[in-house]
């Protein structure tokens, strides 16, 4: 861990280079039998490991959001559910269409997507700019730590060998009441405090009111712009609820495989691209060809985060951590993975890197003994720990604020306080789900 964060922090190293460093310093430090294969091997075989598992989901992933996005079907998401919700729920449309967009997009890129719409409606409104705001980050950042198939909540379902579809389902219920929670907290900040709409880079007054009133005939439908983000949900989801209940469903069992329902939702996201914008072949390749370069890294990161896992084992670490805790632990190791989580999140930055870091540790120690609840209870516990404490060392906490125009003290008393209670909110529920719902 110090390796990891040390890297991050004092030497400036790529999070890939950072655990690849972490991973081989914790396999040098192991004994190992004489004959056992050398540091690098054991290294070069954990990375394999993460490609097979990850490859095609997170390279996937990465088209269905590129598409998204060079479609205009995210904007068809957020305009659909902002008709819905009516013009005084705006603010909700905002978070719904925030954690949409956020299952297949990461979090940078849906705040970059909605927030010139929430400045374009403060210029029309004159008011509510800070509830715009927070009901898009709360919305946004919820997803990317608890649905798959963002890369962090794939990995820890990976590593704990938590089925996909229990993943996306346990994410999807516990992320609903943290943003239900954001969006309370962001109702009471707004009253509490009028952020003004200030200049920014990123766009003019010109660009915004051009937005604010652009023809939203030319955008591809919302069925066709939300089923590829639906897709995997519901084939995945089905296989699992069907696994469950015991009825075996011969379409279910193909499509359902996490792999096979990525593959079908990017060739959705595929044929939106190329059919509403007239793309051609070529230019639809490119897209396909920008989307895999983005998705190559974090598959990169996710994999070196896998090779730092698995050497971890070997140190023995789970067992001096079971050591430590009582016979009957029972939730008390939700605890432990939710705040290993949250301190190496707050120490270097990354919701990633602290989810991939935490599950090395928390994964030998969950198989080492019956747990006594679903294990899906740990990955999320580890998904909400990874959201305290966002400031200054956290390339988010910038975007915020370079986006929105606040300062860094108004983000942090803002934004950074919202994450914390929509983290302690979703503790809260995945330990009252262990207890009373554990499904061991």
């Amino acid at each position: 861990m110090a390796v990891v964060i040390g890297g991050i922090l004092v030497l400036r190293l790529h999070a890939f280079l950072a655990l690849v460093f972490a991973a081989l310093a914790v396999a040098a430090l192991t004994p190992v039998a004489a004959d056992a294969p050398s540091a690098v091997e054991r290294v070069a075989a954990g990375l394999g490991k993460g490609f097979s598992n990850l490859a095609i989901l997170i390279a996937m992933a990465a088209i269905i959001g590129k598409c998204l996005l060079d479609s205009g079907g995210a904007e068809r998401i957020v305009l659909t559910l902002r008709g819905w919700f009516g013009e005084k729920g705006t603010p909700a449309a905002f978070a719904a269409s925030g954690f949409t967009l956020g299952i297949p997009v990461f979090f940078d890129t849906v705040f970059y997507l909605l927030m010139p719409l929430g400045k374009a409606l403060r210029m029309r409104s004159g008011r509510d700019y800070l509830l715009y705001i927070l009901a898009i980050v709360c919305g946004a950042t919820m997803a990317h730590s608890l649905v798959p198939p963002t890369p962090g909540p794939l990995l820890v379902a990976s590593a704990l060998k938590v089925d996909l579809g229990a993943m996306m389902l346990g994410g999807l219920a516990v992320g609903s009441v943290t943003v239900a929670c954001g969006y309370l907290y962001a109702l009471w900040a707004n009253r509490r405090w009028e952020i003004p709409l200030r200049p920014s880079a990123e766009l003019d007054e010109e660009a915004l009111a051009a937005m604010a009133d652009r023809d939203p005939s030319k955008l591809p439908p919302f069925w066709a712009s939300i089923l590829p983000i639906l897709l995997p949900v519901i084939l995945v989801g089905g296989k699992s609820i069907a696994e469950v209940f015991e009825r075996k469903n011969a379409f279910l069992a193909v499509a359902g495989d996490k792999n096979v329902a990525l593959i079908l939702s990017a060739l959705g996201g595929m044929a939106l691209l190329f059919v509403w914008k007239n793309r051609s072949l070529e230019q639809l390749a490119e897209s396909v060809q920008d989307a895999l370069a983005s998705g190559g890294v974090i598959l990169l990161i996710t994999s070196a985060g896998t090779a730092f896992g698995t050497v971890l084992k070997d140190t023995g670490i789970a067992d001096a951590v079971v050591a430590l805790l009582p016979e009957q632990r029972s939730v008390l190791l939700i605890l432990v993975a939710y705040f290993i989580t949250a301190a190496v999140r707050t120490a270097q930055g990354s919701a990633t890197v602290a989810m991939i870091t935490s599950v090395g540790i928390v994964a030998p120690i969950a198989a080492s003994a019956p747990l006594g609840f679903h294990p899906v209870y740990l990955a999320l516990a580890i998904g909400c720990g990874s959201k305290p404490i966002m400031w200054a060392n956290d390339s988010g906490f910038w975007i915020i604020g370079r986006m929105s125009g606040m300062t860094p003290m108004e983000t942090f008393k803002t934004a950074s306080v919202q994450m914390i209670v929509m983290s302690l909110a979703g503790l809260a529920v995945v330990l009252a789900g262990a207890v009373f719902f554990p499904m061991g």
